[in-house]
């Protein structure tokens, strides 16, 4: 090999250490892959819980649903409180799992943004409907906890969405089941 070729060889080296900091899979830091056991979860823990409350429950849950006037026609109100709640239950198997984790958690986020969005408006119509403060506000919002103080709610919501945000920017798989299948010997 002529010193050209290894200088060339060096290069591509000291790139490929520099663009993965944390060198090859085996000697990454642990840390990260424990936060984002952590998120994994979390989330699956929250969303199977939830989601397990409102599949056991889907007439309350087609009620609660019917107070936020999002949908008028009663078919696909009916699919959504027969269908969401296995859904959320499907997502925290997938999550807890560790299979399709940043799909999944990105497919969280879709379904938590637009809830504490719509949590935080009919908790605001009724601050400003009857002059409660914002905080001591307390309604049965849908998300199968029962009745809930709103500020605590959107708080554990905003805590949700940062677990999401994580599990999408981490890239990590240690601990999951797509892990130990792929893994080479």
């Amino acid at each position: 090999m002529t010193s050209m070729e290894k200088s060339i060889i060096d290069v591509k080296d000291s790139k490929s250490n520099a663009a993965n900091p944390w060198g090859s899979p085996e000697k990454r830091c642990w840390g990260r892959d424990l936060v984002g056991l952590f998120a994994r979860c979390v989330l699956a823990s929250s969303f199977i819980y939830l989601g397990t409350s409102k599949a056991l429950h889907p007439a309350d849950f087609l009620k609660l649903l019917r107070q936020y006037e999002l949908v008028h026609d009663h078919v696909i109100l009916n699919f959504v409180a027969i269908g969401l709640p296995w859904f959320e239950i499907f997502c925290g198997v997938l999550l807890l799992a560790g299979v399709w984790v940043r799909g999944t958690a990105l497919m969280s986020l879709f379904m938590l943004v637009p809830f504490s969005l719509i949590v935080a408006q009919r908790a605001w119509n009724i601050h400003e409907a009857s002059q409660i403060p914002f905080c001591a506000i307390k309604f049965d919002c849908g998300c199968g906890a029962g009745e809930v103080v709103i500020c605590y709610k959107l708080l554990e919501n905003a805590f949700l969405v940062l677990m999401g945000v994580l599990l999408l920017a981490l890239r990590t798989n240690r601990w999951s089941l797509r892990y130990s299948l792929f893994r080479s010997a």
